[in-house]
């Protein structure tokens, strides 16, 4: 049997809940009363009432006080709210509208109005809950996307003998267009990626999913492909991006480019060759301090078919590190809506770290040290890839 809906009335004068008792009782709705109040905020928490016609004018807490407590309340703030009072006293029936009430009922009671204001605060009522089920719903899916999203980045980075590698991903909603990877390739060499699909949400999430694994099966062609051993590592890097952009080109044609740094390390000699592919150009520390950025070595990737990638290569030393990062962090807004930037980043960057903690556990408490409490407006990735 399909529940019946429940209508609490709220009133200090007892011939007027039983006149709006008697009124409704035909309805098919369940009445619930409240003489005052502290009673209509316990019965409102007792049962969750779909409508509730509540008087302006009461003894100890008034309804303005009710009002305002279950439009403040989470759990409360989507019942609807008929507040009761005089017909002449408009400066109640407005005071009463812009905390939150859905309407007014006029004192004398009018049986037609009464009933137009019941069929009008059920049907808010009906479609608020489908709003709310609906958002359930969708907060459900993002969460599975979520979660399906995580297992796209790597449950755990290699650590080659002699070297340390950290990374740290937050995406500014459910679900990033942002990514990074690293994985072993043969003869210990090692596979450094981080992207950036274009805008965020959903759309991004899914070409983020597409452009890792593609890139990821590609660097890997040794593997999964007889007779694809032994490309030098700057040919490796070449194929894979240009199979994955002209793969994107053809095949998904859409405006959801990446910027790409991908990387291959030798970590016996220290060499990296790498492709920028419009990504945000990474720094190499040296010493703490700022020793030179990788430029782009190549276009945007799923944008133009047929680019020929090129790849530079770069020495890494003893104590020097790379910082791999997406422009989330450049994005960085503090509460002034100042955004980090160039300049605030390689600041950041050259500031001296005190040897019991880790670089990338500073540079992200400083990122947020930075942003307060503002929202975070898009999403961060940082590699760091550091020679001991």
């Amino acid at each position: 049997m399909e529940n019946r809906p429940k209508i609490l009335l709220v009133d200090d004068e007892p011939l007027n809940l039983d006149y709006l008792a008697q009124e409704l009782e035909d309805r098919g709705v369940e009445i619930l009363t409240a003489a005052n109040g502290q009673g209509a905020l316990e019965s409102v928490a007792s049962f969750q009432p779909d409508l509730v016609f509540l008087d302006i004018h009461m003894p100890e807490m008034d309804g303005f006080t009710v009002l305002k407590h279950l439009k403040a309340d989470p759990v409360t703030d989507a019942i609807p709210v008929v507040i009761i009072s005089a017909a002449n006293d408009m400066p109640s029936i407005v005071r009463g509208i812009e905390l939150g009430a859905e309407d007014f009922l006029p004192k004398p009671f009018n049986p037609v109005l009464l009933h137009a204001r019941l069929n009008a605060g059920l049907e808010k009522k009906r479609l608020r809950d489908i709003e709310k089920r609906y958002t359930r719903s969708l907060e459900r899916e993002l969460e599975i996307g979520r979660k399906i999203q995580a297992g796209f980045l790597p449950q755990q980075i290699p650590q080659p003998a002699g070297w340390e590698i950290e990374a740290y991903f937050c995406p500014a909603r459910e679900v990033a267009g942002d990514f990074y990877d690293a994985f072993s390739l043969e003869e210990g060499r090692l596979a450094l990626v981080i992207g950036d699909v274009a805008d965020k949400g959903v759309g991004s999430a899914l070409y983020m999913a597409l452009y890792r694994s593609l890139l990821r099966a590609t660097m890997l062609m040794d593997t999964f492909a007889a007779g694809a051993t032994g490309l030098s590592a700057e040919v490796r890097l070449q194929q894979s991006l240009s199979l994955v952009n002209n793969y994107l080109c053809k095949t998904h044609p859409s405006n959801m480019f990446a910027t790409i740094f991908a990387g291959v390390l030798e970590p016996a000699s220290g060499e990296l060759w790498y492709i920028n592919a419009g990504h945000e150009r990474p720094y190499l520390l040296r010493d703490g301090l700022i020793h030179a950025s990788l430029d782009s070595t190549g276009p945007l990737v799923g944008v133009f078919e047929g680019i020929d990638y090129r790849a530079a290569s770069l020495q890494l030393g003893a104590g020097d590190s790379l910082i791999l990062f997406s422009d989330g962090i450049l994005d960085a807004q503090n509460p002034s809506g100042e955004r980090l930037q160039k300049e605030g980043w390689e600041a950041m960057l050259q500031e001296p770290v005190s040897p019991a903690h880790k670089r990338i556990d500073y540079l992200i408490s400083r990122i947020y040290q930075y942003t307060g409490d503002q929202p975070q407006y898009d999403d961060i990735s940082l590699l760091i890839v550091r020679r001991l």
